[in-house]
């Protein structure tokens, strides 16, 4: 039975593969309107392993009403979609909605420069354990991190946990 329910991830130059891959076809497993968003609608985007996700949205397409969760992938892309204040007004406008955001991996540098992890809980990939807790981040070493609307996982290992926290929020 398909959702009313629409669900955005991040795509960008050097996403991680099964960052962006494995929720997408998991979230639509259950019934979900998944979707990518990335710079430009309909531009195809090469992952860290060259495997190619054209963006159905371009960030201009989509306000915060549309969404009804948003994913941020990890790999590289999070460090060019946290330079444009586009993504980072989407994350925060999802987030400050009560809406769903998960982030894996790096996808975590998107709460931190959108200025959100003020006394959260959370956990990343340990390279930017740093950054999370600079930004005010409470950093935990678990496969998932769920506090409030905001969901957090470290590693492509952790997906299976990763997707059953979102879910388990949009149920």
């Amino acid at each position: 039975m398909a959702s009313e329910k629409r669900i955005g991830i991040l795509v960008e130059f050097n996403y991680e593969d099964m960052e962006l891959w494995y929720p997408y076809y998991r979230l639509k497993e259950e019934g979900f309107n998944t979707f990518t968003i990335g710079p430009e609608k309909d531009k195809v985007y090469n992952s860290k392993h060259s495997y190619p996700c054209k963006a159905a949205y371009g960030i201009d397409d989509i306000k915060v009403q549309d969404l009804d969760a948003l994913i941020i992938p990890g790999g590289f892309a999070p460090d060019y979609w946290r330079r444009d204040k586009r993504f980072l007004d989407l994350v925060k406008g999802v987030y400050e909605a009560g809406r769903p955001v998960a982030a894996i991996c790096h996808g975590a540098w998107m709460f931190c420069s959108a200025k959100i992890l003020q006394g959260k809980r959370l956990t990343c990939f340990v390279a930017i354990k740093d950054d999370v807790e600079n930004a005010g981040g409470l950093y935990e070493d678990k496969s998932v991190v769920v506090d409030g609307n905001m969901i957090t996982s470290r590693l492509p290992a952790d997906l299976p946990d990763f997707c059953k926290a979102i879910i388990a929020q949009l149920k």
